[in-house]
């Protein structure tokens, strides 16, 4: 009786193990991993949004996604969206809801959200997670664990471009000189994201008007409409001639067309709303990357641990030139420009076009690695999202509690 009962118990742990593998999406084989495909009329994503569609830069990710759900051929129930989850264990819970509705791939929006999905991703290894803007993934090492982002400082560099150009026309028709051409910018905090994206924008406005300077001010929000309408006005009252930012309401917008001032948005136009000031914006297009990862997952195949789209993949766009506002020529010195970056003949973060405490820098590293390479700065290089955290001369900031 006695070996009846161990048989029949041995037996039933057999049965319980292969139905928790059967039931995985990975199981380890001899180190690795082995991705089960995924048939695309039962893929479910999930995503978790900071915001809404209130928010410039949660509207821009909303819209990659419906893009990519279209591009595929996917279901709206095949898409489940928690919109307003903050940087808190608040997205943990998102998660694990997300996975009781059969998500197989689960995508957070906002650099706060990583610790929260690495928890959950070290919990559900039969789940993909993939994180944009976060930092974590090639340290981490987890197969289900993945960051993404682009190289929008290409992108915040042509917007400066632009920029520049207005600031150009303004020198020329004596509205100001060339020592009052001052750039503003709305910053959210002092991440290496915010730095990287306000030094690449300054960089492109500075490659076309030498004379430029910028101050910028920190919010300490994602998202304060009021906040950022305020830092604005306070930039304008300051001196500064033409404003742009990196913070997600129509604060720093609104602002400009108040004032009459000329403002270079981010993460979509707002021409709609400031006909007489808005320029154009840069921003990621991130229907590539949900349809890349949705694609893997479709065909049982890995998703990459970093992954950083560009100008090529359509990762990096700018909107419409708003040619009310804009300098002539803008539409054709962009295109120029744009050509440069893609050949590789120009490169956003060249050494000879900025320095630190008055000094050219020929090295700088960042975990150890060197990222001066080649006589530039080279950004996205180590890992997806940015890690300029240069100070460079002729950027002031006004205050920097913030990070």
């Amino acid at each position: 009786m006695k070996k009846f009962l161990s048989l029949a118990l041995a037996l039933l742990m057999v049965l319980t193990c292969v139905s928790v593998f059967a039931s995985c999406d990975t199981e380890k084989k001899d180190g690795e991993v082995t991705l089960t495909p995924v048939a695309k009329e039962e893929l479910k994503l999930g995503v978790i949004l900071l915001h809404d569609e209130d928010s410039t830069y949660d509207l821009n990710f909303i819209n990659g996604i419906n893009a990519a759900k279209k591009a595929l051929g996917l279901e709206d129930s095949q898409v489940i969206m928690k919109r307003n989850i903050p940087e808190s264990n608040a997205c943990y819970d998102a998660a694990l809801d997300l996975i009781d509705e059969g998500c197989d791939i689960i995508f957070a929006d906002s650099f706060g959200h990583e610790t929260h999905m690495l928890k959950a991703a070290e919990e559900h290894p039969e789940v993909q997670f993939c994180h944009a803007t976060g930092n974590q993934a090639h340290v981490k090492n987890l197969a289900n664990y993945h960051n993404a982002f682009a190289s929008i400082y290409e992108g915040r560099f042509l917007a400066g471009v632009a920029a520049g150009m207005k600031l150009n026309e303004m020198i020329e028709a004596g509205t100001i000189t060339a020592e009052k051409a001052k750039m503003g910018y709305v910053g959210a905090f002092t991440y290496a994201e915010v730095i990287s994206g306000y030094t690449s924008f300054y960089l492109g406005a500075k490659s076309v008007c030498p004379s430029v300077t910028m101050d910028v001010q920190f919010t300490g929000s994602w998202y304060d409409e009021t906040a950022e309408k305020n830092t604005a006005m306070s930039l304008i009252e300051g001196g500064c001639v033409l404003i742009s930012q990196h913070a997600d309401s129509m604060g720093a917008p609104s602002a400009c067309e108040e004032k009459n001032v000329p403002n270079v948005s981010y993460n979509g136009s707002t021409k709609d709303h400031c006909p007489n000031t808005f320029i154009v914006s840069s921003r990621i297009d991130w229907a590539p990357y949900i349809k890349y990862i949705c694609e893997q997952t479709i065909k049982g195949e890995a998703i990459a641990t970093d992954w950083c789209g560009t100008i090529s993949t359509g990762s990096v766009v700018l909107t419409d030139v708003n040619t009310t506002a804009a300098a002539e020529g803008t539409v054709a010195k962009l295109e120029e420009v744009k050509a440069a970056l893609v050949a590789g003949t120009t490169h956003v973060f060249d050494t000879a076009n900025f320095t630190v405490e008055g000094k050219a820098i020929t090295s700088h590293k960042v975990e150890e690695k060197e990222v001066i390479k080649d006589g530039y700065f080279n950004e996205s290089d180590i890992m997806s999202a940015p890690y300029f955290d240069l100070k460079i001369d002729g950027i002031t900031l006004l205050n920097t509690n913030f990070g």
